[in-house]
């Protein structure tokens, strides 16, 4: 006949539960007494019933096995316990160390800027303005860093616009050009000019245009004369 699987919960009955304790903890007991012969392993069981009543069962003394447990889980315990103790004083030995450390940080920050000097010795007060002069010196370095990157910045920008106008004059004068060429078909109130009268404001050339036209006419001039007086 097949057994049906125990559920495992509270058996209600009062008498079935009585049943089954007694016959589980006999079934116990020969099992721990089964491996301790075959294994020969120090096995100990205590069993407490629902009335309180003591059951135990162990391969040798129960004094010597509960002491023996004892004192291994002490062991365990200090062994489980000292690693995490010594990290735990670290810790705290670090702490202090960097509340100290900022402690005298913000003692030194309010004598550099001039608080609490009352207390502090002539040697102190001479170390504290040698320290003042050298953060003085970085920052003014700094700063003139600063103004000559913008400088330079600002001299290359000037150089474009020269570049700039260069490039402009040129292109009038080219223009000029152009127009001189195209003088007589020019007319100014209905009446035809000719190259001769023809006048900046006429093909609307700008004074600074002309300027530069009149450069570039003297330079020509004078490159031709060159030429010529070495002939």
């Amino acid at each position: 006949m097949v057994r049906g699987k125990i559920q495992i919960k509270k058996i209600e009955n009062t008498t079935s539960r009585q049943v089954t304790f007694s016959k589980r903890r006999k079934g116990l007991f020969k099992k721990a007494h089964e491996l301790s012969v075959l294994c020969d392993a120090q096995v100990a069981a205590i069993i407490f019933s629902q009335k309180g009543r003591l059951y135990d069962f162990t391969s040798s003394d129960i004094q010597k096995t509960i002491k023996r447990y004892a004192e291994y889980k002490r062991e365990y315990f200090v062994a489980e316990s000292h690693p995490m103790e010594q990290y735990v004083q670290g810790l705290k030995k670090e702490m202090a160390t960097m509340v100290e450390k900022i402690e005298m940080l913000e003692v030194h920050n309010r004598k550099l800027m001039g608080q609490n000097l009352a207390s502090c010795s002539v040697k102190e007060l001479q170390e504290i303005a040698t320290q003042i002069k050298k953060s003085l010196h970085i920052v003014r370095l700094r700063k003139a860093k600063l103004y000559g990157d913008e400088i330079e910045k600002l001299k290359a920008k000037e150089r474009e616009l020269k570049d700039e106008r260069v490039r402009l004059c040129e292109r009038g004068s080219w223009l000029f050009l152009g127009c001189l060429r195209r003088a007589p078909r020019l007319s100014s109130g209905g009446r035809s000019l000719g190259a001769s009268r023809v006048s900046f404001e006429d093909i609307g050339i700008s004074r600074l245009e002309k300027d530069h036209w009149g450069r570039h006419q003297a330079a020509k001039r004078k490159r031709m004369w060159k030429l010529t007086y070495r002939r």
